[in-house]
């Protein structure tokens, strides 16, 4: 079976780290919450979450970090230079690591689930929004904090607050209004407002606004002009995004490939890929079937100059359900 491969894939609902040999076979796969250093309730806070995965993917191989041969870590929050020599340090030694790790922003990871050769163009719609590339001649760019929010939080709370805005007659009618009341088992908006924002216990977690982008994209789908403005908006955004990222990297002017990753992708919305593609001239989508963590472990083989088999790599993530990946892809 080979040689021993880390591929880690960190976002902000949760963090997946999977060991696999050179040949494909996972070993052990671990989990842990949120990997993103800046949205983490501190960087040591986000990057002892990384660890954790590891750790407990480590723990279902049998092995221990110091009989990796290589790893890649694909990590939302990865974005500027101080984050990488932060995360390299950090997890080199705390992992016990003896080759230095790969690190990549999560939208440059992304590009290689969908490509064999890591080159392209990858937007990612998970709960916040990012786009990045990485040309022929390992060029990269990417950039984290980008002037719009287009993932989920970005698209459920922007449909929370057309929701309000009806209420007071102040914005149009929309069918999100059924969509939030029935999501959050209110008997009105003021109710669901109240829900949200009040002092004292029980609260509504603040991440359930990112889950609503699921009803935003059903109700624009349908037709809904009010949620139709907020996906389309998003993506015509992220596709802009994807468009600077090729043009900084040389690749407009033929076609190049689009990567589309991150959980807002798996659902079946064609308004907010038709405006995603609307912003990319000479795109050609691609919509991988492997999960992010995958691509992550393929770079790892990628340092190592090995292939590992996706098929085998894919196999038992296609029963795994580990806590916090919820069953609605955000």
């Amino acid at each position: 079976m080979g040689r021993l491969l880390l591929g880690v894939d960190a976002g902000n609902t949760k963090t997946i780290a999977l060991v696999a040999y050179e040949d494909g076979t996972v070993a052990g796969m671990g989990t842990a919450g949120c990997g993103d250093i800046h949205n983490s309730p501190s960087p040591v806070v986000g990057l002892d979450e990384i660890c954790r995965a590891c750790s407990a993917a480590f723990a279902a191989a049998g092995v221990r970090g110091s009989e990796v041969a290589a790893s890649a870590f694909s990590l939302a929050g990865a974005d500027w230079p101080e984050d990488f020599e932060l995360l390299r340090g950090g997890l080199t030694a705390r992992l016990e690591l003896v080759t230095p790790p790969h690190v990549v922003n999560d939208a440059i990871g992304a590009i290689r689930c969908g490509t064999a050769d890591g080159v392209g163009v990858a937007v990612v719609c998970g709960t916040h929004g990012t786009a990045g590339a990485r040309n022929v001649a390992g060029d990269v760019y990417h950039f984290g904090f980008w002037p719009d929010d287009t993932g989920a939080w970005a698209l459920g709370s922007k449909g929370l607050a057309a929701v309000l805005r009806a209420d007071l007659d102040i914005g149009e009618p929309t069918s999100l209004t059924g969509r939030a009341l029935a999501w959050w088992n209110a008997d009105s908006p003021v109710e669901l407002l109240h829900a949200l924002t009040h002092l004292g216990e029980p609260r509504t977690p603040v991440s359930e606004r990112a889950l609503f982008a699921a009803a935003v994209l059903d109700e624009a789908d349908a037709g809904d002009p009010v949620a139709r403005d907020i996906v389309g908006s998003a993506g015509r955004r992220l596709g802009d995004f994807a468009r600077v990222c090729a043009e900084r990297t040389a690749q407009t002017g033929s076609e190049f490939p689009l990567v589309h990753c991150g959980g807002v992708m798996r659902h079946p919305s064609e308004l907010l890929r038709a405006s995603i593609l609307g912003s990319v001239p000479g795109a050609v989508p691609v919509y991988p079937a492997v999960e992010p963590v995958v691509g992550a472990a393929l770079l790892a083989g990628d340092v190592l100059g090995v292939q590992p088999s996706l098929a085998r790599l894919c196999e038992p993530l296609l029963s795994w359900n580990p806590q916090g990946n919820d069953s609605k892809g955000q």
